[in-house]
């Protein structure tokens, strides 16, 4: 099994199925915005990694990302903010235990994988939904917090999708409003421990067992990109299900490079959940910017 907890992938926490299914891909917008408190889905057309719009993956996404440190990091942002986005927020758990613990501010989820928010809604219908990404949704100066979690960031693998990014983060940022996110360390080179035969083994929904492992392709990064497959097997399918992903490692020059661009400024930087500091092989790189 890769290695847990962040180090590796909110897929989370558990290797690179941590991807949240942020995509950037061919989008439409086909919805009113829902009010705040109405928890209706937001629906674009969108392009998906099979892995997050088959339902039958989608059901086991909590069950091999359990609540870890990461999360507890994120909530503890989240209970001093009044507003909240999450980018890439998947089933949407750490938005989910926010509203259970009391928090009464406006959050939002946003996520291309209709079947992932689908496991949301139906958990928590009092948390507004969204479906689609930032180029085709957009808010104006209205969270105090935006965050994307479990390595959701490395799920922008070209320089276009990131500076789209990063320009529609500032947009939504309220002045003194925080951007939070996570990417793994390249120094930490996590993709070697992405081998089949770390197996990782669930029960699904129905009680029946399924097996995932992830084997990187190739002898690791290209250009900063790692190429890997994420193969289940269970008696839900016929064969061993395999799914292609990439995702992109930057060291922090290059994300510090990107947040300049998108008029962003680092306050803070931390190289794992303890927010012990970031070193040439911590596992995390955790940033935290503000608007500059």
């Amino acid at each position: 099994m890769p290695a847990q907890a962040r180090a590796l992938l909110r897929v989370r926490r558990f290797a690179p199925l941590d991807n949240n299914s942020l995509v950037f891909q061919r989008t439409s917008n086909k919805c009113a915005v829902p009010g705040p408190s109405s928890g209706a889905v937001c629906h674009t057309a969108a392009v998906v990694d099979q892995a997050f719009a088959d339902p039958s993956l989608a059901a086991l996404y909590d069950r091999l990302n359990p609540w870890g440190p990461g999360d507890d990091f994120y909530l503890g942002l989240l209970r001093a903010a009044g507003s909240v986005l999450d980018i890439g927020c998947g089933t949407g758990q750490l938005l989910r235990r926010a509203r259970a613990e009391g928090h009464s501010g406006r959050l939002v989820g946003l996520d291309p994988a209709a079947a992932m928010l689908v496991q949301a809604r139906r958990a928590r219908p009092d948390v507004e939904w969204v479906l689609g990404d930032v180029r085709v949704r957009h808010w104006r100066a209205e969270f105090d917090l935006v965050v994307m979690t479990g390595h959701a960031f490395q799920e922008l693998v070209t320089d276009e999708e990131i500076r789209v990014c990063l320009r529609a983060v500032r947009t939504a940022l309220r002045d003194g409003g925080r951007f939070v996110f996570d990417t793994r360390n390249p120094g930490a080179r996590a993709w070697e421990r992405w081998t089949p035969d770390r197996v990782h083994e669930i029960t699904a929904p129905d009680g029946a067992p399924v097996r995932v492992w992830h084997e990187t392709l190739g002898t690791g990064p290209e250009r900063g990109r790692v190429r890997f497959t994420e193969t289940y097997a269970g008696p839900h399918w016929p064969a061993p299900r395999s799914v292609h992903s990439v995702l992109r490692f930057l060291d922090t020059a290059a994300l510090d490079d990107f947040l300049a661009e998108a008029d962003l400024t680092v306050s803070a930087r931390h190289g794992d959940w303890d927010r012990a500091p970031l070193a040439p092989t911590a596992p995390e790189i955790i940033t935290v910017a503000r608007r500059a």
